[in-house]
Parts: C-alpha cells; sequence; structure tokens
C-alpha cells in the first residue's frame, strides 16, 4: 500500500486525478471503476479540465460504477447515474453506451446483481478502482458486518449512512434503505485501486482501516492486503496517522 499524503483537498483531488490520467494514457481503452459522493467531486472536475486542455480522451474508455441505490431511476437527481453524468459523463467524450451503473429499478435483486457482475466479466475486470472511504469504514456499500461479502449485492444502509446521505434528500424518509454495490472481492480484483479520503472526519477511520487489524467491521481495512492501492490523504485525513 502507497499513501500520498497532501495539503489539501484541492490537492489530493489533483493527485488522485493523476494517477487516473495515467491510468488512461497508458491504456486508453481502460475499465475505470468509478465512485460517487463528496469527495471524488475534485477529482472529476480535474478529468473533466484535462479532457478540455486535450491531456486526456474518455472515447475508447469503459466505466462501471461502484453502486447505485434501489429504487432510483437514472433521471433521479440523487440517482449515482444521475451523478455520474452531472459530474462527469456530461463533460467529457465518452461513449454514454459504455458507462455501466447497477441498475436500481431492477426489483429483482439477485438479477440485479448477477447482471452486473457479468457486465465486469465481460469487461475483462476493472484495471483501476476509485474508493471513497465512508465514515464507518465502509467502501462501495460494503457496511461493517461479521464477515466480507464477496461480490455484487444488494445491501441494508446502516443508519449511520442513511443519516450521511440525507443531507442530499428533502427529508429522512426519502432517503433509500437498500442499494446495490459491488461486493469486496469484485473491489479486490480490480488491477490497481486509487482510494481518497480528506477531512478532519475521516481522520479516525483512515487510522483504523489502514493502521490498525484487517476485520469485516471495518470493510476499508482489507485494501491492506491489495497489491498496488494508493490511499491519498489530505492533512487532516492524515492527522492521526
Amino acid at each position: 500500500m502507497r499513501i500520498i499524503k497532501t495539503e489539501s483537498y484541492d490537492a489530493a483531488s489533483r493527485a488522485c486525478a493523476n494517477l487516473i490520467m495515467a491510468q488512461i494514457v497508458t491504456k486508453p481503452d481502460c475499465v475505470l471503476g468509478l465512485a460517487t459522493g463528496s469527495t471524488p467531486i475534485g477529482t472529476y472536475e480535474n478529468l473533466v479540465r484535462m479532457y478540455k486542455d486535450g491531456d486526456i480522451s474518455f472515447a475508447a474508455v469503459n466505466s462501471v460504477n461502484l453502486d447505485e441505490y434501489k429504487g432510483l431511476s437514472p433521471e433521479n437527481d440523487q440517482s449515482y447515474r444521475y451523478f455520474m453524468n452531472d459530474h462527469l459523463f456530461s463533460h467529457v467524450d465518452i461513449d454514454i453506451k459504455k458507462t455501466n451503473v447497477p441498475n436500481g429499478l431492477e426489483p429483482d435483486a439477485n438479477k440485479a446483481c448477477e447482471d452486473y457482475e457479468e457486465i465486469i466479466k465481460k469487461l475483462g475486470g476493472i484495471d483501476l478502482q476509485l474508493l471513497g472511504l465512508g465514515p464507518n469504514g465502509h467502501i462501495g456499500f460494503n457496511e461493517p458486518c461479521d464477515e466480507f461479502v464477496k461480490k455484487t449485492h444488494c445491501v441494508d444502509l446502516t443508519q449511520s449512512t442513511i443519516e450521511a446521505n440525507s443531507r442530499f434528500f428533502a427529508s429522512m424518509d426519502e432517503v433509500p434503505k437498500q442499494a446495490y454495490t459491488m461486493g469486496i472481492q469484485t473491489i479486490m480484483n480490480a488491477r490497481k485501486v486509487v482510494l481518497i479520503a480528506t477531512g478532519k472526519n475521516k481522520a479516525e477511520t483512515v487510522k483504523k482501516a489502514f493502521f490498525g487489524p484487517i476485520t469485516p467491521s471495518v470493510p476499508a481495512s482489507i485494501l491492506q492486503l491489495h497489491p498496488d492501492c494508493t490511499v491519498v490523504l489530505d492533512a487532516d485525513a492524515a492527522s492521526l496517522v
């Protein structure tokens, strides 16, 4: 595991975007695993700028997103498909047909998850997976539990995650209670992993995840075993390590 400490959120975002740019330059038809949430927004802003400056092209890139809320349509402004369109896809030359997000409208959880695993398999696996870090140590929507769940699955979101997501919805009642998410094995099978964590509220979680024991009660801790994992931190997130 490699840890990059930066001075600010902006610097961390640039560092993260540079790693993704290097992947695209090295393999223009790569498969990018993408994440949502507030932390990666700066990374996507940098990637959009790099595209507009002519430094990279997404024309041959395929993408697979980590997760999607169960029950939300792609047109819902809180869906992760909408998020990706808004923050990245609509601003670069990626072929929208090559972008993949779990089908939140598929009511059959087993089918939704099996279909998504098949998409990843047909693409030849993920070259670089971008991750954020949840306040309880989750990656994707892999919540703290008694075991590492391997494949894409439907998860009941914890109360802490629901509360963290509530700021994006008009009321707590509107916050989805379930999501489809890549499993731990699916994430670990990515050839490279880049995780970005910023802010004081992530400092304790960073310490537990990357300097503590490997345990499913802190799902991100499994990344200590990944052969090519880079963790990008700002000064606040790195303050306890």
